[in-house]
């Protein structure tokens, strides 16, 4: 019977019964055992860290199938051996990959101790920013091992853009419909992230997919899971997301999480800088940078908030999306004019107009 991922006891999942009934394939009976995070979600998942005779290590249960699991052990395994600094997945005693108990999923790499990426830390973002186009360069040609999943996904950007603009007028006659407070704050920021919408609609209808590269990606690139050890090493971690796409997806993650920070609110040099830094072994196509730009261009968050509140405005807490809402909608100017601003740069640089 395949296995498939699903919600468990949370009295399974104690430090004790990990000890007890998990930690004797690896030989770690005796370890001390602490759960550092925990997920009683859909998608529930656990971690601990594992200490024994001064070697700690990190025990995760996953929340995918077994065939995501050797997907995932693959693109590690496939890393490590191109000289990207990963914690690979340990094998139990008997050479097996994982452990199962209670119809549940568990692994085990070295715990890596260092310092997570700190977005306040320069250096540290241009020495993300490199780690992932070696990580990009060093899978284009990666295969999976026999009995994974085939995890790949390259969306066709115009068509799921053109879904979510759509969604975003829709919002618009809701708010004209309403007119309740959260719909006069959404309409006092409309323009500007309709502005920005429709910028990101224009550009991705002229992106030809044959022109962005493929690799394998992260897909959950951000500060997190990049960490420093105590010799400067940068390690990536957590795998859970990582598929075959285009790599201008998980470059577009890592700097939308970096520029809608206060302290880094869309940076135009640090960006280009980042870029640069990236392009240094691995020379982005006039049609990635397009990508790049629509992907940073759409109002996500602004969207998403305001499909949520209308999709549940009868139960929802309203004080507290007006309050995302408006947070989200004050670096909207900043965006528009980061766009514009990298707009000019790719015009430039490629000899092109884009608008």
């Amino acid at each position: 019977m395949p296995y498939e991922a699903t919600s468990y006891s949370v009295n399974l999942l104690s430090e004790d019964n990990v000890r007890k009934h998990v930690l004797p394939y690896y030989g770690l009976s005796n370890s001390e055992v602490t759960q550092v995070k925990f997920k009683d979600t859909e998608k529930q998942r656990a971690v601990y860290k594992v200490s024994q005779l001064e070697k700690d290590y990190c025990l995760k249960k996953i929340y995918f199938s077994l065939e995501d699991l050797l997907f995932v052990y693959s693109a590690i395994e496939w890393l490590y051996r191109n000289d990207v600094k990963v914690p690979r997945i340990l094998p139990t005693k008997d050479g097996g990959r994982f452990v199962c108990y209670e119809n549940m999923l568990f692994i085990l790499t070295p715990w890596i101790d260092g310092e997570k990426c700190s977005y306040d830390n320069i250096q540290n973002v241009l020495d993300a920013s490199t780690n992932l186009a070696k990580i990009h360069k060093r899978t284009e040609l990666f295969n999976a091992i026999e009995g994974s999943s085939t995890r790949e996904e390259f969306e066709d950007i115009y068509s799921s853009l053109s879904k979510h603009f759509q969604q975003l007028l829709i919002c618009s006659n809701n708010a004209f419909k309403y007119g309740d407070k959260f719909s006069k704050v959404f309409l006092q920021f409309f323009e500007v992230n309709l502005t920005l919408a429709q910028i990101s609609m224009h550009i991705s209808s002229t992106i030809d997919s044959n022109n962005l590269k493929k690799c394998l990606c992260h897909l959950d690139y951000v500060n997190k899971n990049i960490i420093f050890d105590k010799h400067g090493d940068i390690w990536t971690i957590d795998f859970d997301k990582c598929r075959f796409d285009y790599r201008v997806h998980d470059i577009s993650y890592f700097f939308r999480r970096l520029l809608k920070r206060d302290n880094t609110k869309w940076d135009l040099e640090l960006t280009i800088n980042c870029l640069k830094l990236y392009e240094e072994n691995n020379p982005l196509t006039l049609d990635e940078f397009k990508a790049l730009i629509v992907y940073l261009a759409f109002p996500q968050k602004f969207w998403k908030i305001s499909r949520d509140y209308y999709n549940n405005i009868n139960k929802c807490n309203k004080n507290s999306f007006i309050t995302v809402l408006s947070k989200t909608s004050a670096k909207s100017d900043s965006q528009l004019q980061f766009i514009r601003d990298l707009i000019n740069y790719v015009e430039n640089r490629f000899q092109v107009k884009l608008l």
